[in-house]
């Protein structure tokens, strides 16, 4: 079993920058697919941005709403995916979840997890 665990929301005024980190947790496991989600009260939970692992390089996609302003980004080695979130406007309020695909060594499959969630208020 893997637990993810998001850290670093909180208040902000608008135009300013916070960085939410998502934190995987458990053994014998591979982290693929990281997304990024959002879900702002009465809406439904949208994608934020994706992050993919390669050989070479990682693949990166962005909702057009946070394009230019956020920037998705892991760490294999110490199993995490950040949310640069810069340029912030009172429309990005929301909780921010992470979610991702695992691979287990010992056992066939992918499987989805994801995180509890932080908040992120943009607010004068």
């Amino acid at each position: 079993q893997v637990q993810l665990v998001e850290s670093g929301g909180g208040l902000v005024q608008p135009g300013g920058s916070l960085r939410l980190s998502c934190a995987a947790s458990g053994s014998a496991f591979s982290l693929n697919v990281l997304d990024w989600y959002r879900q702002a009260p009465g809406k439904q939970r949208e994608l934020v941005a994706t992050i993919t692992t390669g050989r070479s390089t990682n693949y990166k996609n962005y909702a057009d709403s946070v394009k230019g302003r956020f920037t998705i980004s892991r760490d294999n080695a110490k199993n995490t995916v950040d949310l640069q979130m810069n340029s912030l406007k009172p429309e990005d309020t929301a909780v921010y979840y992470c979610r991702a695909f695992v691979t287990y060594t010992s056992k066939g499959g992918t499987y989805e997890y994801w995180g509890q969630g932080t908040q992120v208020t943009v607010s004068s």
